[in-house]
């Protein structure tokens, strides 16, 4: 199915600061990218241009061979932004109404959840072990069913493409474990292409096809094999931190 994301000489600037510098890198069908740096390299900012919330200062994005200026389909996009909080619901809200605002989005007058609508929810609640929950209010749960929730609203439409940023920071042991199990088994069984931002490169190493390493530059793309025999990601990274990435304690 070719090429999901294409980007082709991408710089961006914020008040006479440059944040991304000419960034150039092509993620296909069915990729698990895991996008990495230093804090401050620019990971958030390039997640933000993909999904059209800024606008380059230079080059340009597509999606799905649509320019991001010109694209609207994003009911394709699943997408799990990086400190999602209830803050964010002014009213209560239970397990099961949050998950179904991912399937109002893409409704027509007159939105309403049908029958085959709660089976769905219902269906991915299962998949990520929290159906229990359903009826549950979104604030009376931990912050790792939480961010299990968010997941499942991202993933209700069944997107082409799925992109978290950070999503692992608030989650314990066991929820990071069902957390990137599901994301691999998606990524295997029904080829959703997957881009992670994340600094959990010792989790990321085990479950991503390619690493993304950012410096304001493009420093390293490509498969996780290529990075780990990198002399030059080597000596710019040190071994030992090469090594947890590759997990080759």
């Amino acid at each position: 199915m070719g090429e999901i994301i294409d980007v082709i000489n991408l710089s961006f600037d914020y008040a006479a600061n440059e944040i991304l510098r000419t960034v150039s890198f092509s993620i296909n069908h069915g990729d698990y990218v895991g996008l990495t740096g230093y804090n401050g390299s620019g990971k958030t900012t390039l997640i933000k241009l993909i999904l059209g919330l800024l606008k380059p200062s230079s080059g340009k994005i597509l999606i799905f061979g649509k320019n991001i200026l010109d694209f609207n389909d994003w009911k394709k996009i699943g997408y799990l932004p990086q400190n999602t909080s209830t803050s964010n619901y002014l009213l209560p809200a239970t397990v099961e109404e949050i998950v179904s605002l991912g399937l109002l989005s893409t409704k027509k007058f007159p939105r309403i959840i049908t029958g085959n609508d709660k089976n769905k929810i219902i269906g991915i609640l299962n998949d990520l072990q929290i159906a229990d929950l359903k009826n549950k209010m979104i604030d009376q749960l931990s912050g790792g069913q939480q961010q299990r929730v968010f997941l499942a609203r991202a993933l209700i439409n069944e997107p082409e493409l799925l992109i978290l940023d950070e999503p692992t920071s608030a989650l314990d042991t066991n929820s990071r474990h069902i957390f990137f199990s599901y994301l691999k088994k998606i990524n295997q069984e029904k080829k959703v292409t997957i881009v992670m931002v994340t600094h959990d490169t010792g989790q990321i190493g085990k479950y991503a096809s390619k690493l993304l390493y950012l410096e304001k530059e493009l420093m390293f793309y490509g498969s996780l094999y290529d990075f780990c025999q990198s002399e030059e990601m080597g000596k710019k990274l040190g071994s030992k931190s090469q090594h947890l990435i590759c997990h080759q304690h």
